[in-house]
């Protein structure tokens, strides 16, 4: 056998012409320390990547996730949209739409996948559920203008009866909140929404009316008064996540902000 030091060379280099010219035995010792350096460093970065969710720091230290190439990022950032920590799995989600909406910048084709990688979740095909994979969505249209104008329609979709409506409740929450985002930052590619959201007004999910009521204030929905007046009194509660902040509101509360800025913006116009 030749020199262990030639070898790791041309596993570390990845020499293809000198590989073919390895004995069985090589390429099998030198073939499995690759494999496993390469799973050493993916679960080193898997948990930096932890560590920066986790940290008290986060909104400061988001920007160091563009320190290693975006498509190895992205794999940590959708394991962790299943983390049964809310705070972490809500951070995922902002930060993969920060990392996405970058590579698009770079390389669209690549930012395109990972939305189709995210579609492709929630499909029944996939054998999955889904989780993370609405928010995820909304989050990164909401900080990519390009993106937003070529998905918001799938995104809408989740949402409508006569689309490919979302029947678990939990997925229809991320939904919801997905276009409560994006229409935080471009409320005009979502206005068609409206009419969909409604019915979750009435939802018997309390998560899900506080979601609707919200989403439809950021609209502007005004036809949407009666039902709205009807939720001032819901002492429901739920976690929602606003501006990278877990708060916990009422019903109640979401609809009375809803209606206050309904009259907000009449007082406006007059």
């Amino acid at each position: 056998m030749r020199s262990e030091a030639y070898l790791r060379y041309v596993a570390t280099t990845k020499d293809e012409a000198e590989r073919r010219r390895w004995t069985f035995y090589e390429a099998v010792k030198f073939g499995r320390k690759g494999m496993t350096t390469s799973r050493r460093r993916g679960r080193d970065l898997k948990c930096k990547v932890l560590a920066l969710l986790q940290s008290e720091e986060f909104d400061q230290r988001l920007s160091e996730l563009y320190r290693s190439p975006a498509r190895q990022v992205i794999n940590p950032l959708f394991s962790f949209l299943l983390s049964s920590d809310e705070q972490t799995r809500w951070r995922a989600v902002t930060a993969m739409g920060a990392v996405v909406a970058r590579l698009a910048e770079k390389d669209m084709e690549s930012a395109r996948v990972i939305m189709r990688r995210l579609m492709w979740s929630l499909n029944d095909e996939s054998g999955g559920i889904g989780w993370g994979a609405p928010e995820a969505m909304g989050e990164i249209m909401a900080c990519h203008g390009g993106l937003a104008k070529e998905y918001v329609s799938v995104l809408l979709s989740y949402i409508r009866e006569d689309g490919n409506f979302l029947e678990y409740e939990p997925l229809q929450r991320g939904a919801v909140w997905g276009v409560g985002r994006l229409a935080q930052s471009r409320s005009n590619l979502v206005q068609d929404a409206l009419p969909h959201l409604l019915s979750y007004l009435a939802s018997s999910d309390a998560p899900l009316r506080g979601l609707a009521a919200w989403a439809v204030g950021l609209l502007g929905g005004q036809g949407a008064r009666p039902q709205l007046e009807a939720l001032l009194h819901d002492d429901a509660e739920l976690i929602l996540y606003l501006k990278r902040r877990l708060v916990r509101r009422s019903v109640g509360d979401l609809a009375k902000e809803a209606l206050d800025g309904f009259a907000g913006k009449e007082s406006n116009v007059s």
